[in-house]
């Protein structure tokens, strides 16, 4: 094995992991004000309204389908009867749905911060890098697996063999690169995109990805009262200034 390949398969995944858990919590500890999204909806909403759902229910089905082709053994699915047929089915053609769902919200996202001259002027550089990181790991994908396999017939390329137990041997902490040996191009620089796209991650906007309302139902309650006389929301009595228009002016 090169030193070349252990540096890709090896060296560069911890690097990017240790960029990411550091620099998420980095950035949370010291740039709480910045951890936002940056929304733009007040610039625009009709094509955001499309766009966004797009993407983001696009994002879940394509990060569901990784969690089970990456996360579970082939032999888990072989238990509990899942057929290769089956697994390519659901793996291939609805993360292909998924995956033209986020591609087409993408793609509309991109256009929407372009042509829109207040979204445009609110776009920053790490804005533009996260844009480019982002278009090039989902088009790499994309492409691996219209290309491979669908196109190629059959079942396609079998990753569960290779680049799946390599991913999780990284986190065993006992990894494996000789499992990436034969991988296809495509294949490779999408995981490759894939990593430098997490090391850049906590630097950017999609560090919202980690924050939830998840406390946001235990909030007291916003209470309002009227000082309106008519509707007995209060006795005190109006400061000059603020009295109702009677339509009249006022002789001095």
């Amino acid at each position: 094995m090169s030193t070349t390949q252990i540096v890709l398969w090896v060296v560069v995944p911890y690097a990017c992991l240790a960029i990411f858990v550091v620099g998420t919590l980095w950035r949370y500890r010291y740039d709480k004000f910045g951890w936002t999204t940056r929304s733009s909806e007040l610039y625009e909403k009709r094509l955001l309204r499309l766009g966004s759902p797009l993407f983001h229910f696009g994002l879940l089905a394509v990060i569901a389908g990784h969690f089970v082709g990456l996360a579970i053994p082939k032999s888990w699915t072989d238990s509990a009867g899942v057929s290769e047929a089956a697994y390519h089915f659901l793996a291939t053609w609805l993360g292909t749905l998924g995956a033209v769902m986020l591609v087409s919200g993408l793609v509309i996202l991109i256009y929407r911060r372009r042509t829109t001259g207040p979204v445009f002027l609110a776009t920053t550089r790490t804005d533009k890098l996260m844009y480019v990181m982002l278009a090039a790991s989902i088009l790499s994908g994309t492409w691996a697996t219209v290309h491979i396999q669908i196109l190629a017939g059959g079942y396609g390329y079998d990753y569960r063999q290779t680049i799946s137990p390599w991913f999780r041997s990284l986190f065993l902490l006992q990894p494996e690169p000789g499992l990436m040996l034969g991988v296809p191009l495509a294949f490779a620089v999408h995981v490759t995109l894939a990593l430098l796209l997490f090391a850049v991650w906590p630097f950017t906007r999609l560090v919202h990805a980690f924050s939830a309302p998840v406390t946001y139902p235990l909030r007291p309650y916003i209470v309002y009262r009227s000082r309106d006389a008519a509707t007995g929301g209060g006795s005190r009595t109006p400061r000059r200034g603020w009295e109702p228009s009677t339509g009249r002016r006022e002789k001095r």
